[in-house]
């Protein structure tokens, strides 16, 4: 008893570290939240396993390799050689997606990871001031990341990347160089894993309007719980922390603490199929229409796992606007 006291002391207080880093970070930096930054197509969800969990996946592991966009500790050997391709259609005719991989390197002990995002978006029809026709225009947005991750002792993992960032419209040009790092710990014997971790602290390297950018800067906490006799995993995501108290703009207090949480859950029929669902109220209580049921703010979706291919599929709800679907590819290699 008194060494799982110590071991959940010890967890306490590298999660706190992490959580204090990243304060630190922001106001040392000045830095915005993850909803007023530049570069928001890195707030879109990497997979759709993920999307469907409403993002909540900063501390699922399980060989998923597309927890390195969400902590770059959740990394480990189950991810070796694992690839995996996702595509959204967004609004406004915009293609975004993302490709990742991870490989295990023994004689390290690390997990090393590598994923593309992009956003590209249709040609746009330029104007003058005065209105007239200049002729079509692009813009599109890239971000590459490098990440590993290693294991410290039996129940921790320790990983961080780095990320290459670029954005374009017109002529203008932008681009960043950021750093993540995550923390997780992991119970086996009681199914439940948490996780801390830091997004996007970093230095614009050029501005679109020749000046600095704002970077997409956040600090989250994450847990996973499965439960021990029933084929259910619920998660739980708090995120954008440096903003705490400012989560739902003319909302509550109980508006502005679920405004920093998204929770999610899934369910495993068997070995092949999972059902997913998740719920994030800071899109619900924003975009929702008061007139009717709205289901914005509101993900689904399911995986089919055969043999060593898995196809993930997800769907979200942006009320009136519209909903995205959402698709993944996973396959060992």
């Amino acid at each position: 008893m008194d060494s799982d006291r110590v071991r959940f002391g010890s967890a306490a207080i590298a999660l706190l570290i992490v959580l204090l880093a990243g304060v630190g970070v922001a106001d040392v930096r000045g830095q915005a939240t993850t909803e007023l930054s530049s570069f928001p197509f890195l707030r879109m969800e990497a997979s759709a396993r993920a999307a469907a969990l409403g993002g909540a996946f900063g501390a699922v592991g399980g060989g998923d390799v597309n927890v390195l966009f969400y902590n770059p500790a959740g990394l480990d050997s189950l991810s070796h050689r694992t690839v995996s391709a996702s595509y959204i259609s967004h609004f406004a005719g915009a293609d975004a997606g993302s490709v990742v991989y991870g490989h295990h390197v023994d004689r390290w002990s690390t997990t090393l990871g590598a994923g593309i995002r992009f956003l590209s978006w249709d040609d746009f029809d330029g104007r003058n001031v005065q209105g007239e026709p200049t002729g079509s225009f692009g813009a599109g947005d890239l971000a590459l990341t490098l990440g590993a991750a290693r294991a410290y002792r039996s129940r921790w993992r320790f990983g961080a990347n780095v990320n290459m960032i670029y954005s374009s419209i017109e002529t203008a040009r932008a681009s960043a160089l950021t750093m993540d790092a995550g923390v997780r710990y992991h119970r086996p014997e009681q199914l439940l894993t948490i996780g801390a971790s830091v997004h996007h602290a970093g230095v614009t390297l050029d501005g679109f309007a020749g000046g600095s950018e704002q970077l997409p800067f956040d600090v989250r906490v994450s847990a996973s719980k499965k439960l021990a006799h029933a084929p259910f995993r619920f998660v739980l995501t708090a995120y954008d922390l440096t903003g705490w108290g400012t989560g739902v703009i003319g909302g509550s207090t109980v508006d502005h603490v679920l405004g920093h949480l998204v929770l999610g859950t899934e369910l495993s029929l068997g070995e092949v199929v999972d059902l997913r669902l998740g719920y994030n109220h800071r899109r619900s209580t924003e975009l929702a229409v008061a007139e009717r049921l709205d289901l914005a703010g509101i993900g689904v979706g399911f995986g089919l796992h055969i043999s060593r291919l898995s196809v993930d599929y997800a769907y979200n709800s942006w009320s009136t606007t519209g909903g995205l679907h959402q698709f993944t590819l996973r396959s060992s290699i």
